[in-house]
């Protein structure tokens, strides 16, 4: 039974001609496939229509092909050729009464046509803003331009319609859409009456959703998606001058989306931004506008989520990330299973799908992406296969996903944990600064776990190949997960570097067990990921004069596709850490490291007491070769499988890890499938000659 607390949550509202079934609401968000997978990201849209949201949009649809942003994959909409796989998504969004709706983007000054090689338009003549600095230059629209773009919106707002969607949404957020560089003086310094003052500055989004309303506006809602605060000063579109807007054109849309400015303050990661963190910046807008609100801040609390409602703040509550990790999170709240949310930890994984431009992942839920190439669902498993019984050694997020998917299959599952505390390296993780939130990994597995008959979890039970052999077991899963090498050897050094005797290095497993060096400290870290910065800020915080070098030209450089290495790099300098970037480490003295320029390997000495070693990680795999070395044993001893997954297998991020483990699962006791592809792909249709 739905707590009444949360009846607020699933109150109709209705958005211009269309009536939402109740507050839960989808914004856009990327997932990697795009125009590329079509149907996995039907699917993936379609599951979150079962688990309950009332609204679902799409990513980011490219309206025409004068703005696109190749290299980054997502959906378009350039001709009549592009509706039905967009058609096949809104009828996969529609299945269980949800309202299916497109974001249709004209990236303008982000836009740098490298695929179509167009000339880029943009309302003032500046420098394309990409991710990747494109050594591109956009054209100022002329009046003309003006007159056409206005003509392609309302082209794809009929095609829209003929793909069969009910609402669209405007993007002029993030500093992606063409709205807000219409908006921001930063980006518009024309002259004319598109120009300087707020009133010129909005005429093309009155002018543009003037025009749409002609042609659909009697059947589909129309949305703007806006900026609540540039953040770049006084050129920026700032949250005073938000307001203003809003004020002024307060039943311009259907619906007003209000999202942060940039994309990184939009979706910061749970280390830098807390749930509702753009509540301060949304307040009273409710007040200027008679329009439905919706906003985002990766919520994941119901009682947050109320209280949004319930103060008038929001109308809708905009989830992208929350609804990757959990699609029947409305489901769950509606039938009082809140215990059953797999809350959004906020690591960002999902994000770097689009930014690497691949297939997302999600830490928390395994089968985001999967549900059309694999067959997987979030919330149903496969049929239990011929054997009975599991035991999975090592109780991190690989052996936890398992245990997990397993026991729902019907398999009677057992778990070892040679340590007093299941999680594995998440157990430890969660400690250090900023990935506290990370602990949802373990903590909604052991929950879920602790409720099944099928489970028994063994603490403080390190086993070894002889009583494996011993118990009994059909099947043998080792997640035994890594450890991390102090030899230096990741990619700068494929061998161990030259150290010194008597040196003082340490590393990341031993400042979670505590040791923490104290004096100078070099951080060398050729992982690249988050825990090289992470460790110097605790380094710093304990008082550590702390130096953290890397080859890389950026702190923490895969953090640029998770959106926090914006935010890392001036964390670090605040705490005191001084960052020594595109340098290497060749030799560790007791005194001092020698470092070297990765371009030009001229060295220098930088004086340390203790070097903290962040390089790669080496598998914990002992117990699974000394299993492989008894094979012959296996038949009399009952196993017919061993397997090793996650981090035993080869170390990666813990979304990795999660989905060995859900993988596992799904395939134990199937078919051979030989050198067959383990997964469906969609193949581009050859063009007739």
């Amino acid at each position: 039974m739905r707590d009444p607390r949360y009846d607020i949550l699933f109150e109709p509202m209705q958005i211009g001609p269309v009536t939402a079934k109740n507050r839960f609401y989808q914004v856009p968000h990327c997932n990697g496939g795009g125009y590329r997978d079509p149907s996995a990201a039907a699917a993936m849209r379609g599951i979150k229509a079962e688990g309950g949201w009332g609204v679902i949009f799409t990513e980011q649809c490219e309206m025409h092909h004068t703005s696109e942003i190749t290299p980054f994959i997502e959906l378009r909409l350039w001709e009549d050729k592009d509706i039905p796989q967009l058609r096949k998504m809104s009828e996969r969004m529609k299945t269980h009464g949800a309202l299916a709706g497109i974001q249709l983007a004209y990236s303008g000054i982000n836009g740098p046509n490298l695929y179509t090689k167009e000339v880029p338009l943009a309302p003032s003549a500046l420098p394309i803003r990409t991710f990747t600095n494109d050594p591109v230059q956009a054209r100022a629209l002329d009046k003309q331009d003006i007159k056409d773009l206005r003509r392609w919106f309302v082209n794809a707002a009929k095609r829209s319609k003929d793909a069969g969607f009910d609402l669209i949404c405007l993007y002029g957020a993030h500093g992606f859409g063409i709205f807000q560089h219409f908006l921001s003086r930063a980006t518009n310094q024309r002259s004319d009456e598109y120009g300087g003052s707020l009133e010129n500055r909005a005429r093309f989004s009155q002018e543009v959703i003037a025009d749409m309303r002609d042609a659909v506006g009697d059947t589909m809602a129309i949305t703007l998606r806006v900026s609540l605060d540039e953040t770049i000063g006084e050129l920026g579109f700032s949250n005073a001058e938000v307001r203003d807007y809003i004020e002024m054109n307060k039943n311009l849309p259907d619906l007003w989306d209000l999202a942060q400015g940039t994309w990184e303050d939009c979706s910061g990661p749970s280390r830098f931004k807390e749930e509702a963190a753009q509540e301060e910046l949304v307040r009273g807008i409710h007040e200027l506008t008679d329009k439905p609100i919706v906003g985002v801040g990766r919520f994941t609390s119901p009682d947050v989520m109320a209280k949004m409602v319930k103060s008038g703040t929001l109308d809708f509550i905009g989830c992208a990330r929350p609804s990757i990790a959990d699609p029947f999170l409305p489901k769950k709240i509606e039938e009082g299973r809140i215990e059953d949310i797999r809350e959004c930890i906020g690591c960002n994984i999902c994000i770097t799908g689009d930014m690497t431009m691949s297939i997302s992942r999600c830490t928390q839920n395994p089968t985001f992406m999967e549900e059309w190439r694999k067959g997987w669902h979030p919330e149903k498993m496969n049929d239990k296969g011929d054997s009975d019984n599991v035991l999975i050694v090592g109780s991190g997020p690989a052996g936890l996903e398992a245990a997990w998917a397993l026991c729902r299959r019907g398999y009677d599952v057992a778990v070892a944990e040679a340590r007093d505390v299941i999680g594995g390296r998440v157990a430890r993780e969660r400690l250090l600064p900023g990935l506290s939130a990370w602990g949802r990994v373990v903590d909604y597995r052991d929950y879920q776990l602790s409720q099944r008959p099928n489970v028994e979890i063994y603490r403080e039970s390190e086993l070894d190949a002889e009583s494996i052999l011993e118990f009994g077991f059909e099947n043998v899963c080792i997640a035994t997960g890594a450890k991390w090498r102090n030899d230096g050897v990741s990619r700068q050094h494929v061998v161990p570097m030259p150290i010194a005797e008597g040196v003082k290095v340490y590393t990341p497993d031993d400042l979670m067990d505590g040791t923490i060096p104290s004096g100078r400290v070099v951080v060398y870290d050729d992982d690249h990921y988050y825990m090289g910065g992470v460790l110097a800020e605790l380094l710093a915080k304990n008082g550590a004069q702390v130096t953290l070098v890397t080859p890389s030209a950026y702190v923490s450089d895969w953090t640029n596709n998770t959106l926090e290495q914006i935010a890392i790099h001036p964390r670090l300098v605040d705490a005191g850490v001084e960052i020594v970037l595109n340098q290497g480490v060749t030799e560790i003295h007791p005194d001092h490291v020698v470092s070297n320029c990765v371009y030009t390997d001229r060295t220098w000495k930088i004086e340390a007491d203790a070097v903290v070693m962040v390089a790669s990680r080496l598998e914990n795999n002992a117990v699974f070769n000394d299993l492989k070395a008894r094979e012959a044993e296996w038949a009399d001893a009952g196993i017919k499988s061993v397997k090793l997954i996650g981090d035993a297998n080869a170390p990666g991020p813990i979304a990795w890890a999660t989905y060995a483990g859900h993988r596992y699962a799904r395939e134990l006791d199937g078919e051979d499938i030989g050198d067959a592809l383990p997964f469906r792909r969609e193949i581009t249709e050859l063009a007739a000659d």
